[in-house]
């Protein structure tokens, strides 16, 4: 299950995503006439840019569901961007015959799997021998921001227990090197990135987001309807992060690891 869901507060973060601020470890290694595999290609917005590094080559698009899939073919259309299929499928059993594709990509992935290893394997079966295998994933624990806000610790852990009972690691970012190297992978770098949001301007579009998706989102649905927060709760944690975005030294940071493996 997906923590976050497809509310227009989650799609407002990932749409901001881009190749430069979300694949920047994996953009030296391309090159033109490549075939690349995007997994959990989510809005397409980082798709849609690999696609452009790779032309005149072709980027398939995997995500779980058909909706899913619509709203990445949809910023294709929008971008203008023609080199891109798109395809339904589990990336922990991906329906690709061995071998096809130069580079495998995930971001934001693999904290949502059941099984990452497995996953792992599947995306190093179907690159080609001595392609490149890309994920990269936050690591939740190790988010740390400024000022205290008690009630921002109060998120934390509690996206942690619904990110567990969904069956997930929302601090995958870690497990990376350990993911791959029990996948079967010899050759791997593995490094870090962070976002950092402490403009005003970043502060507010960081703040004002958290605050609309921990009222609305598919998260806020589960943790009510479990028990572990009250729409009280939700509430506080909202004003919090409106709090947090109006802090003139408001600060947050987040903490990606990243694993490039030679297949």
């Amino acid at each position: 299950m997906y923590t976050h869901g497809h509310h227009e507060s989650v799609l407002r973060s990932h749409r901001w995503r881009t190749a430069e601020n979300s694949a920047g470890y994996l953009l030296p290694h391309l090159r033109p006439g490549m075939a690349l595999l995007d997994v959990g290609c989510g809005p397409g917005t980082i798709t849609v840019d690999l696609a452009g590094r790779i032309a005149p080559g072709r980027v398939t698009a995997v995500e779980v569901t058909e909706a899913a899939v619509e709203l990445a073919r949809t910023q294709a259309r929008v971008r203008g961007q023609g080199n891109i299929s798109f395809v339904v499928g589990d990336v922990q059993a991906l329906d690709f015959p061995d071998g096809c594709f130069d580079v495998v990509h995930a971001h934001q992935v693999l904290q949502h799997v059941g099984d990452p290893v497995q996953a792992l394997r599947e995306m190093r079966r179907v690159c080609k021998p001595g392609g490149m295998v890309a994920a990269r994933d936050s690591d939740y624990a190790a988010f740390t921001w400024y000022p205290a806000i008690a009630e921002l610790d109060e998120w934390l852990a509690l996206y942690h227990r619904a990110a567990y009972a969904n069956g997930g690691e929302p601090d995958a970012g870690r497990r990376l090197l350990s993911w791959a190297r029990r996948a079967g992978f010899a050759a791997v770098t593995s490094t870090s990135s962070t976002w950092c949001f402490s403009s005003c301007q970043d502060r507010a579009w960081w703040g004002e987001m958290w605050a609309d998706r921990i009222l609305n989102s598919a998260l806020a649905r589960q943790l009510v309807a479990t028990g572990m927060a009250g729409q009280r709760d939700l509430q506080r944690i909202s004003c919090a992060w409106l709090d947090w975005a109006a802090a003139e030294d408001g600060w947050f940071s987040i903490l990606h690891g990243e694993v490039l493996c030679t297949a």
